[in-house]
């Protein structure tokens, strides 16, 4: 079984629901705080480096939410900047299994990686609505 770091937001339904998937599968989490980690551009963007620029953002945040962070206006360099500054901007779960990077929850790409009990559910947009104090 796998050992897996993943950066979560702490009291994130979703998150607590992924984690659950991969600990019942018998993989080791680790969860870590994505808000207070200390993001660097070396540390972050092996996450984001393969994924379109629009796609590091977390649409589910309330800068994303109310149009004041439109992600497909900023090149790499931007967004990468703006992430760093602002952590609740980012994608999230990222996960780390040993030297591979994901960003999200995407049950196909983590198949291909480690086994866990798939599931149909959508586990990565927020269920919560507008006014979820957790985005």
């Amino acid at each position: 079984m796998a050992t897996i770091i993943f950066y979560e937001k702490p009291g994130c339904i979703n998150n607590s629901q992924q984690k659950n998937l991969l600990i019942a599968a018998g993989h080791q989490v680790i969860a870590k705080n994505l808000l207070t980690e200390p993001w660097t551009t070396e540390h972050l963007l092996p996450f984001l480096q393969t994924h379109p620029v629009a796609t590091w953002f977390n649409r589910a945040a309330p800068k994303v939410k109310s149009g004041e962070i439109i992600p497909e206006h900023f090149s790499a360099e931007q967004a990468l900047a703006l992430l760093l500054l602002d952590p609740l901007l980012i994608r999230r779960p990222l996960l780390q299994i040993e030297n591979d990077h994901y960003l999200g929850f995407n049950p196909n790409q983590l198949a291909t990686r480690i086994k866990f009990q798939q599931t149909t559910l959508d586990l990565e947009t927020c269920q919560q609505t507008t006014a979820c104090p957790h985005p």
